[in-house]
């Protein structure tokens, strides 16, 4: 069951690491995302969510958060190794389901 676990080590956590992420990398749009992927040197691949409060209040913004860790937990096999990957919740993104959100996020992910 550690395949399907998400580490501290999976996580982009400082500030720091977000703005360099957003700045440099390579961004994708989709209707309710922005998915960026950046290169790291790192050997695996880690995961930063950002969701702001124009999404809605803190129950909708924490199980987007929650929505979005279930679909990289799930499918971070598939990930390439070595990126940094930041996923950016737009407006209409907290009445989504997990299927919706793996119906969006999986062209990126899931070979």
């Amino acid at each position: 069951m550690k395949q399907f676990s998400l580490n501290k080590t999976e996580r982009i956590r400082k500030r720091s690491e977000f703005l360099s992420i957003a700045r440099f990398g390579k961004r994708y749009h989709t209707k309710h995302f922005m998915v960026v992927f950046n290169p790291n040197h790192l050997g695996i691949a880690r995961l930063g969510i950002s969701v702001s409060k124009k999404v809605g209040g803190p129950v909708k913004r924490n199980r987007v958060k929650r929505l979005i860790r279930e679909f990289f937990r799930l499918n971070k096999r598939n990930l390439p190794c070595s990126h940094d990957v930041l996923v950016v919740a737009k407006q209409g993104s907290s009445n989504l389901t997990y299927q919706e959100v793996y119906s969006e996020l999986r062209r990126f992910f899931v070979n």
